[in-house]
């Protein structure tokens, strides 16, 4: 499964280090991505996010009609 990998770093002016990651869970995702991180991203790395990387066509929200809308009585 591909992750997305976001990572907020450097100082004083903040930077985003971005990167799809690939493996067989959450866990060998975090483990690939300890030892992958660039030297600086990894010392001053202060918020990292990494989420399913889903296509954005197969969101099941999209299409979705949603909920019927309340009837006035």
């Amino acid at each position: 499964m591909e992750y997305r990998l976001t990572v907020r770093y450097g100082a004083p002016k903040m930077k985003y280090h971005i990167a799809t990651v690939t493996g067989r869970d959450l866990r060998e995702v975090l483990r690939r991505v300890a030892d992958e991180l660039p030297d600086e991203v990894a010392a001053t790395g202060s918020l990292v996010e990494i989420r399913p990387d889903i296509d954005p066509e197969e969101r099941p929200w999209l299409g979705d009609e949603g909920p019927e809308p309340a009837q006035e009585r």
